[in-house]
């Protein structure tokens, strides 16, 4: 006998949910990056999951390249393919259920207990009738999760599949630049950034060497929004993008990691004051003018920098001192400003 399909094991307010879900999946474009982060959002709620993480395959490894809850500090951690049960996922092409990871022999323990899971159920992404990842639900408890939440992941993995489909044009490279890519500006997206950052860690301590992070977040683009509306707004942002492209390595990554903030890796600096060179070269690139449908428009920017391992030895710790700089020079500036006015 035929079974009937999983959506009809659902209430009517969850299938309410995941069609407003794919109404905000429209309005994301094609921007896949962020079609994966309100996915995992999605899923997680509905699942009443702890976390949710999207892995992406990059060769022998899992990528996590969108993440939720309890997962949410994880981005860009890798495991291996091999020895995983998102791995197996992928490489079965099956729902897997894992009531719990102490005594499941399919899962990774290791990245379960870093993560704090004790229950997952995984679901494959397919793209071009090739798996090409997982989403993954997890939680705290044991067995906290059954048929009716694969059915919800099911949706949530038909909706994922449509979008890789549209953004990617049927082609495995453009859909991994899909996935790391921001659709507005063509630089990294968060979790590329959140990828190099941990390989850039791994690799100074390899080597005993430094990188430089800066944070940069744009000055005046509520002020352009609001007077000239986010058609301007959108160019700004894609001004301030090309100008810090035109002044890095290619070693080095520029990322697109919210609405108007920013993030640049400077790989294998010398020392703390080659970091701080870049940062006034970034700053007096991105202040300045750029037009708009015959118009001028004013474009600034405040910038904080860091360097592993001079800094901070940690990740979180790094991005912190970045980022606590980033805005004492906005506030100086504005101190500044204040101080000029009549």
């Amino acid at each position: 006998m035929k079974h009937p399909p999983q959506y009809l094991r659902l209430d009517t307010a969850t299938l309410l949910e995941v069609i407003r879900t794919h109404t905000e999946i429209a309005r994301c474009g094609l921007d896949l990056g962020g079609v994966m982060a309100l996915v995992c959002e999605r899923a997680q709620a509905l699942t009443h999951a702890t976390g949710a993480v999207i892995e992406i395959a990059d060769g022998e490894e899992m990528v996590y390249r969108a993440v939720s809850g309890s997962a949410a500090g994880q981005l860009g951690l890798r495991i291996p393919v091999a020895g995983s049960m998102s791995g197996l996922c992928v490489r079965s092409r099956r729902i897997l259920l894992c009531a719990d990871s102490e005594t499941d022999p399919r899962v990774d323990q290791a990245a379960c207990r870093k993560v704090g899971l004790r229950s997952m159920a995984v679901i494959p992404l397919v793209h071009d009738d090739v798996a090409v990842g997982a989403l993954k639900v997890i939680s705290t408890e044991v067995n906290a999760f059954h048929d009716k939440h694969t059915a919800v992941l099911e949706l949530m993995s038909e909706l994922i599949g449509a979008a890789m489909f549209h953004a990617a044009k049927l082609e495995s490279s453009a859909l991994y630049h899909s996935a790391t890519h921001d659709a507005l500006t063509n630089l990294a997206n968060r979790a590329l950034y959140y990828d190099r950052l941990r390989h850039s860690v791994a690799q100074a301590e390899r080597r005993q060497g430094r990188f430089g992070v800066l944070c940069i977040d744009m000055d005046g683009l509520k002020a352009i929004n609001d007077h000239f509306g986010h058609r301007a707004g959108d160019a700004a942002i894609r001004a301030v993008a090309q100008r810090i492209n035109a002044q890095i390595r290619d070693m080095d990554l520029a990322a697109r990691v919210g609405g108007d903030e920013f993030c640049v890796i400077l790989s294998n600096v010398s020392n703390t004051a080659s970091v701080e060179q870049k940062k006034q070269a970034l700053y007096a690139s991105i202040q300045g003018e750029f037009e708009f449908e015959g118009r001028q428009m004013p474009l600034g920017a405040s910038i904080g920098a860091a360097v592993y391992p001079d800094d901070a030895g940690q990740l979180e710790q790094l991005l912190e001192v970045a980022d606590q700089r980033m805005y004492a020079s906005k506030r100086a500036r504005k101190q500044q400003l204040a101080a000029t006015l009549p």
